[in-house]
């Protein structure tokens, strides 16, 4: 069994008293956290102006309030707990369909001007066989009749 003694006001029993040890009252110390907690709050206090100046907030908000105004929504989402949510992996699709658009539409372009440059020179071969009359810039070819 334990038994706990009381020091007093905190302070330690002296020569004559059970503890011999000399520990600091319980005054002295919730001065000590006291102290404490504010070095942390002045250390905290200069990181965020540190990193205020480093990222300049107020000047980017000034050059740019828009684009400010989606990070932070962005920034409000994610925090928020809708990264990993359907929401996001709609959004996620749709954004990947939207950038390969431009790499599609280029592809059925060069696709389709292939085939119409191929359509132009079937044609060209086939109207020079049955006696249609030559294009221009194509050699005249003679008929055997």
């Amino acid at each position: 069994m334990t038994t706990y003694q009381n020091a007093g006001n905190g302070g330690s029993s002296g020569p004559g008293g059970p503890s011999g040890d000399n520990q600091p009252g319980f005054g002295q110390r919730v001065d000590q956290i006291g102290s404490d907690a504010q070095h942390l709050w002045d250390n905290a206090r200069g990181a965020v102006t540190d990193l205020r100046d480093t990222l300049d907030l107020k000047g980017r908000v000034d050059r740019n309030p828009y684009l400010m105004v989606a990070a932070a929504v962005g920034v409000g989402y994610v925090l928020g707990g809708g990264l990993f949510t359907r929401t996001t992996g709609r959004l996620l699709r749709l954004g990947v369909r939207l950038a390969a658009l431009p790499m599609v539409k280029d592809e059925l372009i060069s696709m389709a001007e292939a085939a119409l440059h191929g359509v132009e020179v079937g044609a060209s071969r086939v109207s020079g066989r049955t006696g249609a009359p030559p294009t221009a810039g194509s050699p005249e070819r003679s008929q055997g009749h």
